[in-house]
């Protein structure tokens, strides 16, 4: 199974990785009534998943040279299909907090897996593929989205859900692959970048730019249908539509983000962003009825389209040091957010409010609006 142009091949490759990742979403209401535990606790088991994909990521190079895009592509999302199979049968933080940071590790090397073929991909074609390949990555979390809601409407247990997810993904996986050839590496790809980067005072900066879409991304994928749960106590399917409209205005920005980028630039392009996940916040925090909230998760979601992807670009731009180190240094700090993230949120929602754990995002959009000149071309040097 393959397509025919070489930029087809990846978007089905984020698609299909992203769809298995997603079916976990929808069911974190569930997963935390299964397991009978607060936000506080919920907040510090979901750290496993962040943990496992940040360890991996120091590791994944590696193993992808050792295994090959088609190779690991067969053994990374049936992996991380069962772990999420495993976590569904816990009943309690610890074992939930095992089987996600199992899933993590399979995470963190499918991630760079993807972004490097379509990287390799962009060169071999000579066409920006990157934003558009990220677009499929939200498509395929909006289909696996609106499923979960579906199933989780008509009372179908996590277990069996994540069973067929499994069975589906692993066999499509393993049919793409055979019939799938990875792109050439770019020249002088071998250049190795260490462990851990180092960043300087301009890649800070950029980790200061992208922290409040970093944070608004991550509170909307784990927090937002217990938010409709608990704030409005709507039914399952439309506490899914918080987590489904999210990914759906993400996938939607990301889709048309390098015609507006090359149109407007990418600091307009950033403001306008910045500003959708202020109302999308105002609307989240002080809604008085349901449609509202989702109006609001629905800009978050488009605002935090392409925040990150506009940094990670400057920070491959800056001629401070090579592309690699910046873009290393960049992801490996502003991922930390993905760890304290969670615990944080969970906190705030426990002991005072789910609605204030969202309103945390409000003052990083101010520190966002002001480093948002680091993406300037005059000042990546």
């Amino acid at each position: 199974m393959r397509f025919s142009r070489p930029q087809h091949n990846v978007f089905f490759s984020f698609f299909i990785y992203s769809f298995c990742f997603g079916a976990f979403f929808p069911r974190i209401g569930d997963l935390q009534l299964q397991m009978n535990v607060g936000e506080s606790s919920l907040g510090l088991a979901l750290v496993g998943l962040p943990l496992g994909v940040q360890i991996s990521l120091l590791f994944a190079e590696k193993i992808l040279t050792f295994t090959g895009f088609r190779l690991l592509l067969c053994l990374g999302i049936p992996a991380l299909g069962i772990s999420l199979v495993i976590s569904s049968l816990s009943y309690d933080p610890f074992s939930f907090f095992l089987s996600l940071f199992i899933g993590g590790l399979a995470v963190g090397v499918i991630e760079v897996a993807v972004n490097l073929e379509a990287d390799r991909t962009e060169y071999r074609i000579k066409k920006k593929i990157m934003n558009r390949s990220h677009s499929f990555w939200s498509l395929g979390f909006f289909t696996a989205g609106l499923i979960g809601a579906f199933l989780s409407q008509i009372q179908i247990s996590p277990l069996v859900h994540f069973g067929l997810s499994f069975l589906v993904v692993s066999f499509l996986a393993i049919i793409f692959s055979f019939g799938f050839q990875p792109s050439p590496k770019r020249p002088n790809s071998n250049i190795k970048s260490p462990i851990f980067v180092r960043p300087t005072k301009g890649v800070l900066a950029l980790v200061v730019f992208t922290l409040s879409a970093m944070l608004i991304e991550g509170a909307g994928i784990d927090w937002s249908i217990i938010f409709m749960r608990d704030v409005f106590s709507t039914p399952p399917f439309l506490n899914g539509l918080a987590f489904v409209l999210g990914a759906f205005s993400q996938f939607i920005v990301r889709f048309f983000a390098d015609t507006f980028v090359e149109r407007y630039g990418p600091v307009n392009v950033s403001r306008v962003s910045i500003i959708s996940m202020f109302i999308g916040l105002i609307f989240v925090c002080f809604s008085i009825g349901p449609y509202l909230a989702l109006f609001g998760f629905a800009l978050m979601g488009g605002g935090t389209a392409v925040l990150f992807p506009l940094a990670m670009s400057a920070a491959a731009q800056r001629t401070d040091r090579s592309a690699t180190v910046n873009v290393a240094s960049l992801a490996q700090i502003s991922f930390l957010v993905f760890l304290l993230g969670p615990p944080l949120l969970g906190f705030v929602a426990e002991n005072y409010s789910i609605r204030l754990s969202f309103g945390i995002g409000l003052p990083l959009l101010i520190f966002s609006w002001i480093f948002v000149y680091t993406l300037r071309t005059k000042n990546i040097e």
